[in-house]
């Protein structure tokens, strides 16, 4: 009995230590290295445990670039893996990119994946051209028509200038302000209906894709609609902005006119104040030159006679205007 509990514990400890063993060395990642002709040391996988590197990320896309003809080593995928890119992903690229008979070293297209692009999707574009549609944009000819154009553009990737060039949305707003140029310097809206590819040719010979990491292949123009008479609604406003201001100015000047009318009569009634009050003095002044004889009965009323005459006078005057006034109107 005591032998046989030393047995079983043997080989439990001999098989705890070939699970740790098969745990730090993985055997058969070792093993489909060698048949596929891939020069893997055991050493070397150990190296990549102790470094914390998933040793299958590695061998795995290794055996796929040599299998394609790729002269790849270990240590430059395994320094693009502790670099935070995906091996897998740029093998693949350039598996792609060789088929595709497409230029691109294994730096580039490590320093592509490092930037953030999928460089595999962009080998891809570059072999298959991606096409994107612009949204509907909205510009004005010289005759104030509004015209509504959405526009396709035919781009494929350039390798060469992923790194630091500008995306989709970019090539999107250079189309769009092509767009607006095009329509805007055109003399009437029905030039643009009569001739959309004006647009197109327009906007590829500003060269639209400089800077940016795509190259544009082409660019129709997938629909033209008639919009608002802008010009003719701008006018309209004007002319009812114009309106406005006339009448408030019109209105400044009645008001001026209504305030200076009420002063006017509060000057006429301060005036008819004074003469009225001027007027209640004359009696006094008439009964005092009586009295101290300066005058005589009869002078006052000779001047009464006078007044009374000058009075029927004004009478008559008024009279016979009226009646000229009133003769063509029966007429």
């Amino acid at each position: 009995m005591p032998e046989i509990t030393v047995l079983i514990l043997i080989i439990g400890a001999v098989v705890v230590l070939l699970s740790i063993l098969l745990t730090i060395i993985p055997v058969g990642l070792w093993i489909s290295a060698i048949a596929a002709n891939v020069k893997v040391g055991i050493f070397t996988l150990v190296g990549m445990r102790l470094r914390r590197v998933v040793p299958s990320r590695i061998v795995n896309p290794l055996i796929k670039a040599t299998k394609a003809g790729l002269n790849l080593t270990i240590n430059k995928l395994e320094a693009h893996y502790l670099a935070g890119g995906n091996v897998d992903r740029v093998v693949n690229a350039l598996i792609a990119s060789q088929r595709a008979n497409i230029p691109l070293e294994f730096e580039r297209a490590a320093a592509i994946d490092l930037a953030g692009r999928n460089v595999l999707e962009a080998v891809q574009m570059s072999v298959n051209p991606r096409v994107i549609e612009t949204p509907i944009v909205s510009a004005i000819a010289k005759d104030g028509i509004e015209l509504s154009t959405k526009a396709k553009v035919t781009v494929r990737a350039n390798i060469n200038r992923l790194v630091g060039g500008a995306g989709e949305q970019t090539i999107i707003a250079r189309v769009g302000e092509g767009v607006v140029t095009t329509v805007g310097s055109a003399e009437s809206h029905k030039e643009v209906l009569e001739n959309p590819d004006a647009i197109s040719k327009t906007v590829l010979e500003k060269g639209l894709d400089a800077g940016t990491a795509f190259e544009i292949l082409s660019i129709d123009i997938a629909d033209i609609d008639v919009g608002r008479n802008v010009g003719a609604q701008l006018q309209t406003d004007q002319a009812e902005a114009d309106k406005r201001i006339a009448q408030a100015k019109a209105e400044e000047r009645r008001a001026m006119a209504v305030a200076t009318e009420q002063e006017m009569k509060a000057r006429v009634q301060e005036m008819r104040a004074k003469v009225v009050e001027a007027e209640s003095e004359v009696p006094k002044a008439m009964a005092a030159a009586l009295r101290e004889g300066k005058i005589g009965v009869m002078d006052y009323y000779n001047m009464q006679n006078i007044m009374s005459d000058t009075q029927m006078r004004l009478s008559l005057s008024k009279a016979t205007q009226n009646d000229n006034e009133q003769q063509p109107d029966k007429k």
